[in-house]
């Protein structure tokens, strides 16, 4: 048998032999793994992915099976990176490993057809908005009911009845109200700053949206929301689909770049983590590398800008309590632990409770709850489990997706509390009461 007897992986993307061999097999990574947690099995460790990938490269096992396998079971949480001694750049051998996978792998019919309806609807806000009054009919008509007490869809799919539990309340019909392109500063102005709005925020969570110009504003920041933005491209980038990710990665750059701001300010985990990892996934083009590298050093997640900026204005008393998750990519991909935390500890009144394992992923992970069922379903469950250790009146984090996920779990465990963003509770307290 030759050395290289399969050619798994094309030149395209090819994930870095000199990363691959940053790792020295340590196993530091494998207690921060929450699929390793979970089953135990080395190849589900990012040392065991590591070590697939080197294979693939070296042509010694072939485009299926094993590695397809575990490297889609990974959530791309990269709970790993802070955990690695060696400072493996683990992030980037993932979503390359994904890439080869989605060009070179022919998945089965009805899975590259469900992938292609996720990618055809969700990074696009324009044609989730146009579904929304259906999505709204579904829910008061009693379809939506109906539909999960018999169990239907489960017959037919699991994937689709993950799907379909994933669905937020729709609590109207009509499309939210886009916010103005300019937002004045409350009194002196201190920066002038743009603000993303997404495509599952803005669609969903636009409340998120409006409560962070109201904050930023109070605070002294001139807000501009630059209207018709496209997707940011993170959905793509941690999907393994880098080419489509690209795409949009330049137009966010084209739509931003030109405006005269101090930082682009995000309040969704993986839009921010993937709006500065802009700077590696364009490095190679000659048009757009050096801009990427400009709007990467401006993107701040709200929570770490305003603590960079400190806060003004009348904080009022809450009295509440709130329980934190870490985002994973607030936490582990953007490193921001602390400030979140320290923001909410000044707003009066409202008392922060940690809960354990507080920057475990919840199996949401972008699309992951919605491709890996079960390995979601395991995950979102230690977090609820996690959650019940304390009295809380809300869990609080920096990423729709966590929201949505937990909303679920919290629904399905029947338990008495509320989710939110934590620039919402500021807002709250701004206005002297929760909305």
């Amino acid at each position: 048998m030759s050395h290289r007897q399969y050619e798994a992986f094309d030149g395209q993307d090819k994930p870095s032999l000199d990363i691959i061999r940053d790792c020295v097999h340590c196993g530091f990574c494998l207690s921060a793994c929450p699929t390793y947690l979970e089953t135990g099995n080395e190849l589900d460790s990012p040392r065991g992915r590591i070590y697939l990938m080197k294979a693939a490269v070296e042509g010694e096992i072939p485009m299926d099976g094993s590695l397809v396998k575990h490297l889609d079971a990974c959530l791309g949480c990269l709970a790993c990176e802070p955990a690695c001694p060696s400072g493996v750049r683990y992030g980037s051998l993932i979503e390359s490993g994904r890439s080869q996978i989605e060009r070179r792998y022919e998945r089965p019919t009805f899975d590259k057809l469900y992938r292609s309806t996720i990618f055809s609807v969700f990074p696009y806000p324009k044609r989730m908005k146009l579904m929304l009054p259906l999505f709204y009919v579904y829910q008061k008509l009693g379809i939506r009911s109906l539909i999960q007490s018999t169990g239907i869809l489960s017959r037919f799919s699991e994937k689709l009845a993950k799907m379909e539990e994933m669905l937020p309340e729709v609590k109207s019909p009509l499309f939210p109200a886009e916010l103005p392109e300019v937002i004045q500063a409350k009194g002196k102005r201190r920066y002038r700053v743009a603000l993303l709005t997404g495509c599952v925020q803005s669609v969903f969570f636009s409340r998120t949206n409006d409560a962070t110009a109201r904050v930023l504003a109070e605070n002294g920041c001139e807000v501009l929301v630059p209207q018709n933005q496209s997707c940011c491209g993170a959905l793509s980038v941690h999907s393994g689909r880098l080419s489509e990710g690209r795409d949009f990665a330049k137009l966010t750059i084209d739509t931003f770049e030109n405006l005269d701001v101090d930082a682009i300010v995000i309040n969704s985990a993986g839009c921010g983590s993937t709006m500065k990892e802009y700077r590696e996934i364009l490095k190679d083009d000659p048009q757009y590398a050096e801009r990427a590298e400009v709007l990467s050093e401006k993107t701040k997640d709200v929570m770490e800008f305003l603590a960079d900026i400190g806060l003004t204005g009348e904080l009022k008393d809450l009295n509440i309590k709130v329980t934190y998750q870490d985002a994973c990519h607030i936490g582990h991909a953007q490193r921001i632990k602390e400030q979140p935390r320290q923001v909410l500890k000044e707003i009066p009144g409202l008392e922060l409770i940690e809960m354990p394992e507080a920057d475990l992923c919840c199996g949401s992970a972008g699309i992951y709850n919605l491709v890996q069922p079960e390995m979601s379903q395991s995950l979102l469950e230690r977090k609820i489990n996690n959650i019940k250790q304390n009295e809380v009146d809300y869990l609080v984090a920096g990423n729709p997706g966590c929201l949505m996920q937990i909303q679920k779990g919290i629904k399905n465990h029947k338990l008495n509390i509320k989710t939110a963003h934590p620039v919402e509770f500021l807002d709250w307290s701004y206005k002297g009461s929760i909305d």
